[in-house]
């Protein structure tokens, strides 16, 4: 068994016994509240920086995300995951969806024979809803669990109305009955033996002007558990008084070890900040929003004993009082704000080159204490070196923080 398994084992172990810990709510300044309540970004887009690819279609075997410059033979014969990341300069026109995140997700819509459960943020693709519909008429258990305020209660604005669609079709939807918490999730579940997830809502913003990230697993295991996550959603088990199940919230396939969190009731960042206290060469991160304190300064002492810790931060949100970008950088981090001035809105951590952390959960007590969120967390080098391709693009087009920026103490 590989070194670099030993931290997830751990977590494995970790998450069996440890009781919940209080962390710091962070501050939002009062003008940033609407554009993280709704994570939708100023209409400027400027163009990334990113390797267009092509999708693989469902009949095939799942598999990498393949740039255009290499063949389809480069691809491995069998494997239970597949990668994508959208491309906001090359795949951003939302009136042709080919090569998007939105053109493979709605290959595994059009394929689903038996269910889709939904829980997912945002929303406002019409093709979408179109193949949602369809198979609704077909006979697929379609339903959806979105956020209220930024799921239902703005589907009558302009550009939306997709979920008045889907309930018009007779697809269930429900909502997380007015909390003040978000409903954050962005996984959907196919035929309980499919996952989605990662960063992306299902929107213009996160498929075509984002930078975000999709993990697609290929296991009844791994479904079942997100499909206890989901019942729980729909059945309104909400934040903390949700059970928590995280000692049986993991999965071994074909030798790669998967643990799966969700907040509120999994202590997801206390889980994060075991796996960097085990860091043994490099962690790279890319974080929409970063204002946890203990992570910042576990990220800090792994650098300080001779780790090689980097990141990107989104600069909008790391303009705000709370963010640890100051932290880390008075630290003598090397940190960046990224160059999209429409969102990074990706939540990943990559750990020795090896361990991946993905999903919906930003790196904030809020995330951890009150939203619905979900990370994955997964050892495998192949999986890993696609994020730090990601990683080393969104870094490469960032910009350094200027000198003076921070008044350190």
């Amino acid at each position: 068994m590989r070194k670099l398994l030993s931290p997830l084992l751990f977590i494995f172990l970790f998450v069996a016994s440890c009781a919940p810990v209080d962390v710091e709510t962070p501050f939002v300044p009062a003008t940033q509240i609407p554009f993280f309540a709704s994570e939708t970004p100023p209409p400027i887009i400027v163009p990334v920086t990113e390797t267009p690819s092509i999708i693989l279609p469902l009949t095939e075997t799942p598999g990498i995300i393949i740039p255009v410059t290499e063949t389809l033979t480069s691809q491995p014969a069998s494997t239970w995951w597949e990668v994508y990341f959208t491309d906001p300069q090359t795949i951003n026109d939302p009136n042709n969806p080919t090569g998007s995140v939105e053109e493979r997700l709605l290959q595994f819509i059009n394929a689903a024979q038996t269910s889709i459960h939904i829980a997912s943020f945002e929303f406002n693709l019409p093709r979408v809803a179109d193949a949602l519909i369809v198979a609704k008429a077909r006979g697929v258990d379609v339903r959806w669990v979105t956020d209220d305020e930024n799921g239902l209660e703005i589907d009558g604005n302009e550009n939306r109305g997709q979920f008045t669609r889907l309930m018009a079709a007779n697809i269930e939807v429900k909502d997380d009955a007015g909390r003040s918490a978000l409903m954050h999730n962005k996984f959907w579940i196919f035929d309980q033996r499919i996952v989605w997830t990662g960063s992306t809502n299902i929107t213009v913003n996160g498929v075509y002007k984002q930078n975000n990230n999709v993990i697609v697993m290929h296991s009844p295991e791994i479904a079942a558990i997100y499909e206890r996550e989901w019942q729980e959603l729909w059945n309104g088990q909400l934040g903390r008084r949700a059970p928590s199940t995280r000692n049986n919230q993991w999965a071994i396939l074909d030798g790669t070890p998967i643990q799966v969190l969700f907040s509120a009731e999994d202590d997801a960042v206390d889980n994060l900040i075991a796996l960097v206290n085990d860091a043994q060469t490099s962690i790279r991160f890319l974080a929409f929003s970063f204002t946890d304190y203990p992570l910042a300064q576990a990220m800090i002492a792994r650098a300080q004993s001779g780790v090689d810790v980097q990141g990107v931060f989104e600069t909008f949100g790391s303009n705000g009082l709370r963010s640890e970008l100051r932290t880390l950088w008075c630290a003598g981090l090397p940190v960046r704000q990224d160059g999209n001035s429409s969102f990074l809105h990706h939540k990943v951590i990559v750990i020795d080159n090896s361990i991946v952390v993905t999903g919906s959960l930003n790196f904030s007590s809020s995330a951890d204490e009150d939203n619905e969120e979900n990370v994955v967390i997964l050892d495998n080098a192949e999986i890993a070196a696609l994020y730090l391709q990601e990683y080393q693009k969104v870094w490469d087009q960032a910009n350094s923080i200027a000198v003076g920026a921070f008044t350190c103490e």
